[in-house]
């Protein structure tokens, strides 16, 4: 007995109190970590709905001074051979929802200048596809959503942009940074929606739902949020990346939970839930995690949580056009896509 007091009194003193229990946690994770399966595949295309969406680069649409300033080539933008490549690549793909980069605005919230004859071009050779072109910009630098001069003015311009091309499904608007709660973003969308033009679509780029695994509320959207923006869009994309997390497994299960999540907390809108396939390689973004296949993985496992696939659901969202790959076309394709 004397012996046992001796041994409980060691392993409760410095430093073994610390060592011995972060030892068993330690074996514990090197032993459960290899069996937790929190993504999940699924190959025979029960969750894609023929209605997912990509954002493609600002040259489809842009004007000469963009291509100037840029100092970018027109020539793999500007011809009917090039747009219908795209359009037969997107089709492929089950791509439906297709998203021209038109940021930033200007400071006074005037849209970026199109290249008519082009625009004109692009959405000819479109009209199987919704085309909302992608506008907004940087808070406090472009957008000044507590303005309502500005608001006017950057609503006023984007209306005057599908009054002129009606072939336009709508607009996707995208503003960051935009921490939750940002009341002046939601009388913008009211206001917005009020002077949209009939059966225009209003899509906004959204931030994922809190999550202790990446502790920065800035890049997050709570419920209250989330319901309140629902009230005043028709579809929401949500950019499910830029976690900062290194681990596989860990990113899997966080897209499984924010797929879940949104789809819960945003009932009326229709849900395009967001696929990383860029490769910078960055503090915020490590491509070797934040890829097609975990995003797939965790998107699968999400849904599968579903008795049936909520209404709300439409699809998945790539970003982006420019950081494709034929391999992670061929990865879309095989982890997502029906026959």
């Amino acid at each position: 007995m004397a012996n046992n007091k001796r041994f409980f009194h060691f392993v409760t003193q410095p430093p073994w109190k610390t060592i011995i229990p972060a030892s068993l946690l330690l074996i514990l994770f090197l032993i459960g970590y290899p069996l937790w399966s929190p993504g999940k595949t699924v190959v025979d295309g029960r969750h894609d709905l023929r209605q997912n969406g990509i954002w493609i680069q600002h040259g489809w649409l842009g004007d000469d001074t963009w291509f100037e300033r840029n100092s970018r080539s027109k020539e793999l933008f500007r011809s009917q051979e090039h747009i219908q490549a795209l359009t037969k690549l997107l089709t492929e793909h089950h791509i439906r929802y297709v998203y021209p980069h038109l940021c930033p605005c200007r400071s006074d919230g005037t849209l970026p200048p199109v290249d008519a004859k082009q625009t004109q071009l692009f959405l000819k050779e479109m009209p199987d596809f919704s085309v909302l072109p992608w506008i907004g910009g940087v808070l406090n630098e472009h957008v000044d959503l507590s303005s309502a001069e500005w608001r006017d003015t950057f609503i006023q311009s984007s209306v005057k942009l599908l009054k002129e091309y009606p072939q336009f499904a709508g607009v996707h608007i995208n503003i960051e940074p935009l921490p939750s709660g940002t009341k002046d973003y939601i009388v913008f969308l009211e206001e917005f929606k009020k002077r949209m033009p009939g059966n225009k679509i209003l899509s906004v780029s959204a931030y994922p739902p809190p999550t202790k695994l990446h502790p920065f509320p800035e890049v997050h959207w709570d419920e209250a949020f989330y319901k309140e923006i629902d009230l005043h869009v028709d579809q929401m994309v949500v950019m499910m990346y830029d976690t900062s997390i290194q681990w596989n497994k860990v990113y899997q299960y966080v897209i499984a939970q924010w797929t879940q999540k949104v789809l819960f907390w945003a009932p009326n809108s229709k849900i395009l839930l967001g696929v990383s396939a860029y490769d910078d390689d960055e503090d915020y973004h490590n491509p070797r995690v934040e890829n097609v296949d975990n995003s797939l993985k965790g998107i699968h496992a999400g849904l599968l949580s579903f008795d049936e696939l909520p209404a709300n659901y439409q699809g998945a969202a790539i970003y982006c056009e420019w950081e494709m790959t034929q391999r992670k076309w061929e990865a879309f394709k095989d982890n997502f896509l029906a026959e």
